[in-house]
């Protein structure tokens, strides 16, 4: 495949990846086993939709799940730490527990204004759910609301990656794990 030889290292294969997605469904379950009637998985479009139909298949409770669009990349590999909302969940959450389904939590901008958002909408609390944490390019402390938890797949080092839903310029989201793109892809 092409696309493959753009890619620098594998840094989570396909299997370890389904492996820790298993786990955190099991600690959603554990966490929300008692308030699931009001529970809505939230996935970030569009990096985040491989990991949030992964998880949603492995969370065994009544869950409601919708999508919500926050633009701050464009077609570059850094943030321009302005998110904004361009496209809004459709379900009503009010006095919901929702659960903020992402790909990667970089500088924490556009996951600050997500949850900001949310709460605005009336959700009785928020959970972060992310695929990958990368805390070394942290710009903004992340506040939960209501008492919500931290969700994290796998932490991240401080590499531009791809696949798992992930992308460069919408290139790379189909590959089944993830992997470092080799720079000279986006230089």
């Amino acid at each position: 495949m092409e696309l493959e030889s753009h890619i620098e290292r594998i840094l989570w294969t396909e299997e370890e990846i389904l492996k820790r997605v298993s786990e955190l469904a099991t600690q959603i379950i554990d966490d929300f086993k008692a308030n699931s009637s009001s529970l809505v998985l939230i996935g970030v479009a569009t990096g985040a939709f491989m990991f949030l139909a992964d998880l949603v298949k492995k969370i065994q409770l009544p869950i409601s799940v919708d999508f919500i669009r926050a633009e701050s990349y464009g077609s570059g590999t850094e943030s321009n730490g302005n998110p904004r909302i361009s496209c809004d969940v459709k379900i009503d959450i009010k006095g919901k527990h929702v659960i903020l389904v992402e790909d990667i939590v970089d500088t924490g901008n556009t996951l600050s204004c997500l949850i900001s958002h949310l709460e605005l909408k009336g959700a009785s609390s928020v959970s972060i759910c992310t695929f990958l944490d990368k805390p070394a390019r942290r710009k903004v402390h992340v506040e939960m609301v209501g008492g919500g938890k931290f969700y994290r797949g796998f932490e991240c080092p401080d590499y531009f990656v791809v696949g798992y839903g992930m992308d460069f310029a919408e290139l790379y989201r189909n590959l089944p794990y993830v992997g470092v793109l080799k720079p000279e892809m986006y230089q």
